[in-house]
């Protein structure tokens, strides 16, 4: 894998010319490998071993605490002491001032070795990075800086037991906290009541505080929730009170563990349900008044203004839909590259020759055949192409905080448009390429003699994670392709385009342009077609096909651009060749076997085909 991500980074990414950059001038392409060194190490001394550890080590609860398995431990300190959590953040934060591509490329190794060890940093990272942009400088002090250093960590508190998806549903109630409560120092303090479920790392041991980010509902005058999304406001609920220097005060706040979620995959983080406001820890009212006594709530800060809770969480989830789709890949590849040594040891079968098969020879090893070649090419260009597309839109942040004043507009809205591709593709197809690492392992795959199939159920989590597979198709076609007038699609398409121009150079190259072409063609039709009634319902009853399609042609652009590489490497003698022809070959698997899926897949789409619309609850 690495020589993957030296040639996606290096060569492709071109991130050689982000040191030229005043943010990130004190790196240079050796302090980046160093980095990656770094974590590639650590992955592999203090996450691969103990994957299935915690697999089938799951959480517990004993005495009120979640037990975790000493390796857990032992991971999460590793982590913390490599500077990964706040890897990208200014120097004032503990940071490095690493580019987010490296950053991502970085923690690609930690996701691949554990993906039940190694994702937990993702959140508490992302929480600080949501206070860093829109909390006030004492949330920034107090909570991010202390998450960035790994002394406490982060969760985001959303869906509801009786409300997963549907956030305009939430029953959280947040009520102001006596007269004063906006004058508190760590923000406008209120108390929170209610129930918040699938919460991972909503409780452990692991930390000395949990900064939980909680969406919750301010009561309007008649003491009712305002109903919809725009009622939502967003508050730090800290498991443990603290004061304005960031020490903990000795006091609980009143949030409860209520129980663990078995899950099939990610065993290793433990997934629970939470009470804010129940009782069992109540805490006392400041003097001078507010609420007290038992079920009084939970003591929460509020971030932003009221009524914007949605707006500021979102930018926690974008980054962790990028970061799941980074995951997927990485889980993928575990799989890709446990079922190549297989099919390199496993002897069996013999090949068919002129006069059919000569059962007197030795068998051969199962990479020698055809069917077993085609698996383990679909794997490849599926774990590769995610990885790219979730590399990509890492240098799009790079793009958006570093690069000139055009450059980071476009990629603000490219990564608007490409976001639910690169968690929802990712997540879909890599876990195929698990599903066909099963396959190649045969019987063998589905015991646990092996790691895939920890492999695909691991990664089945991921079309559920953060906005499910279904959500993420809405977004695509109900809003980022029509936002501003289509001007993220547009951009999108020309970026293509001009990798198609570049592409078309090559002669070996033009067919795959030629065909990919016809695919963005038909991309944009289909979008006008599917809007073209100009009701939603008519429009979106297709969009899952849509999507498909969609990430379809994205990683077949992809994957176009990086055969380019590969060919200039290959024509000037650069590389290994062997290396840059399996790359060329991933590229003609794609184009022939996933691309003409795109046509079909739009053809309900233009259509508008009501099929599924109009299925009726009684006729199933």
């Amino acid at each position: 894998m690495r020589r993957t991500l030296d040639f996606l980074l290096q060569h492709w990414l071109d991130i050689g010319e982000l040191p030229a950059r005043p943010r990130f001038s004190d790196h240079s392409l050796e302090t980046f490998g160093s980095v990656l060194d770094a974590c590639e190490r650590i992955a592999d001394e203090k996450f691969a071993p103990f994957n299935r550890v915690v697999d089938t080590e799951e959480p517990r609860i004993e005495g009120g605490k979640v037990v975790l398995p000493a390796c857990a431990v032992e991971a999460a300190r590793a982590y913390v002491d490599s500077g990964m959590l706040a890897a990208a953040q200014d120097h004032e934060m503990g940071g490095m001032q690493l580019p987010c591509t490296v950053e991502m490329a970085a923690q690609a190794f930690f996701s691949k070795a554990g993906i039940g060890l190694g994702g937990a940093g993702m959140l508490t990272a992302g929480n600080a990075n949501l206070l860093r942009v829109h909390g006030t400088p004492m949330q920034k002090a107090v909570f991010a800086k202390q998450e960035f250093a790994g002394r406490w960590s982060g969760t985001m508190c959303l869906s509801e037991p009786q409300a997963g998806s549907s956030l305009s549903d939430i029953t959280t109630r947040a009520e102001p906290d006596g007269e004063g409560h906006d004058a508190d120092p760590l923000g406008p303090r209120y108390r929170l009541r209610g129930q918040k479920m699938w919460i991972s790392n909503g409780d452990h041991e692991l930390t000395e505080n949990i900064v939980h980010l909680v969406l919750a509902k301010i009561p309007g005058p008649d003491g009712r929730l305002v109903p919809g999304t725009k009622g939502i406001s967003l508050f730090i609920v800290p498991k443990k009170l603290v004061d304005t220097e960031a020490r903990l005060t000795g006091e609980r706040n009143d949030v409860a563990l209520a129980g663990l979620n078995h899950k099939l995959g990610y065993r290793g983080i433990p997934n629970t349900l939470l009470n804010f406001g129940d009782g069992r820890f109540p805490v006392r009212a400041d003097a001078g008044g507010g609420l007290d006594g038992r079920g009084a709530g939970a003591i929460g800060y509020r971030v932003g203004r009221p009524g914007e809770g949605l707006r500021c969480m979102f930018h926690m989830m974008n980054e962790a839909r990028i970061a799941i789709g980074l995951g997927a890949a990485m889980i993928g590849y575990a799989g890709y590259e446990a079922s190549l040594k297989y099919a390199r040891e496993r002897a069996q079968g013999r090949p068919v020759g002129p006069g059919g098969k000569d059962a007197s020879q030795p068998p051969v090893r199962i990479v020698e055949h055809a069917d077993v070649k085609r698996m383990l090419l679909a794997q490849k260009a599926y774990v590769e192409g995610g990885l790219a597309l979730a590399l990509y839109c890492a240098r799009l942040v790079d793009e958006q905080h570093t690069g000139a004043p055009q450059a980071a507009r476009e990629a603000v809205t490219l990564l608007e448009v490409l976001t639910p591709i690169a968690k929802s593709w990712p997540s879909q197809w890599c876990l195929e390429a698990n599903s066909l690492a099963i396959q190649v392992h045969g019987g063998y795959g589905y015991t646990r003699d092996f790691p895939v199939e920890q492999y695909w159920r691991d990664n089945r989590l991921n079309m559920i994670h953060e906005g499910t597979h279904g959500i993420q198709a809405l977004d695509l076609l109900g809003r980022k392709v029509v936002m501003d007038g289509g001007a993220g699609l547009a951009l999108l398409t020309e970026r293509m385009q001009s990798s198609l121009a570049a592409a078309a150079r090559f002669p070996e190259l033009q067919p795959h342009a030629q065909a990919l072409a016809a695919a963005i063609e038909a991309v944009g039709d289909a979008t006008r077609a599917a809007w073209a009634s100009g009701e939603p319902d008519d429009a979106l009853s297709n969009a899952m096909a849509y999507m498909q399609a969609f990430g379809h042609t994205v990683i077949a652009w992809v994957w176009l651009d990086l055969a380019r590489v590969a060919v200039q490497q290959l024509q000037s003698g650069q590389g290994d060749a062997d290396f840059l022809r399996g790359k060329l070959q991933a590229m003609r698997y794609f184009h022939a076997y996933e691309l003409p899926l795109v046509a079909a897949w739009l053809g309900v789409v233009s259509g508008r085909d009501p099929v599924c619309r109009e299925m009726r609850d009684e006729w199933f």
